[in-house]
């Protein structure tokens, strides 16, 4: 799904938006406690804030419509073979199953913010311990859409540096699937997702230009897609994981810490 605009002007034509307080942060889902690494700098403008819708989520990330298709066919043909009891049975467990990891999602979906400034796209996640991660957008070299109806989305990014220690599980449920290798840092079901994609295009455009390769994301693992270079800066050797005693908020590269 392209996200380009339709008479061709640049991404950083249109405007964005005037701003969101600050203070608006620490009272919308998970707290930073004042981590930097999670809360944006005074002269950082705070453009969009959000989570994911957890009906979406549930069933993109926790794959709840799925399993229960699966379990419901499973007691159909129970039934087709004349027992009963076992139609009973995994009707009984495919209810269960859906409801508990519909739980997950509205949990997982709960304990997370997902916060777009003019510098950088900071990720509060985490079920049962919370991390912070940080992406500046210079170190964004494409962003990819996948449409999951009624304006909802994911969101994935390839991210510039020699290093890639986010890890796939710090990052799970919030990155690509099956992107182990090089997991892509994803915001999951936001709403007003293709608008979102823009506005993300927009902020990163001051960095230089950005590959905006928002076609459909596919689940299954592939080949590397060689793209066309894009024009950004030269960027200094990627600092992943902030180290114990190390301060600031790291904005020459991929940070994520616990809290």
């Amino acid at each position: 799904m392209a996200l380009t605009n339709a008479d061709h002007r640049p991404a950083s034509a249109s405007p964005l938006p005037g701003g969101i307080d600050h203070a608006e942060l620490e009272n919308d889902g998970p707290t930073a406690h004042g981590d930097r690494l999670g809360t944006p700098a005074p002269d950082e403008k705070v453009l969009w804030k959000g989570r994911p819708s957890v009906g979406f989520f549930a069933r993109s990330a926790f794959h709840t419509r799925k399993l229960g298709l699966y379990m419901a066919a499973l007691s159909v043909i129970a039934l087709g073979l004349g027992n009963i009891n076992a139609a009973v049975v995994a009707a009984g467990l495919g209810v269960v199953l859906v409801a508990l990891l519909y739980g997950l999602a509205w949990h997982s979906a709960r304990t997370t913010l997902y916060i777009l400034t003019d510098a950088r796209l900071i990720m509060r996640i985490g079920m049962a311990i919370e991390t912070r991660i940080n992406l500046p957008l210079k170190q964004v070299k494409s962003a990819q859409l996948r449409d999951r109806g009624q304006g909802h989305g994911d969101i994935a990014f390839e991210l510039a540096g020699e290093e890639r220690l986010l890890g796939y599980v710090l990052l799970w449920p919030h990155v690509r699937p099956l992107r182990y290798a090089h997991p892509q840092p994803m915001l999951r079901a936001v709403p007003d997702a293709a608008a979102l994609a823009q506005m993300i295009a927009e902020a990163r455009a001051k960095f230089g230009a950005i590959e905006r390769n928002l076609t459909e994301i596919k689940d299954e693992a592939g080949p590397a897609v060689h793209h066309t270079p894009v024009a950004v800066p030269a960027m200094a050797r990627t600092a992943m994981l902030r180290r114990k005693g190390e301060s600031g908020m790291g904005d020459t590269g991929m940070e994520g810490a616990p809290a």
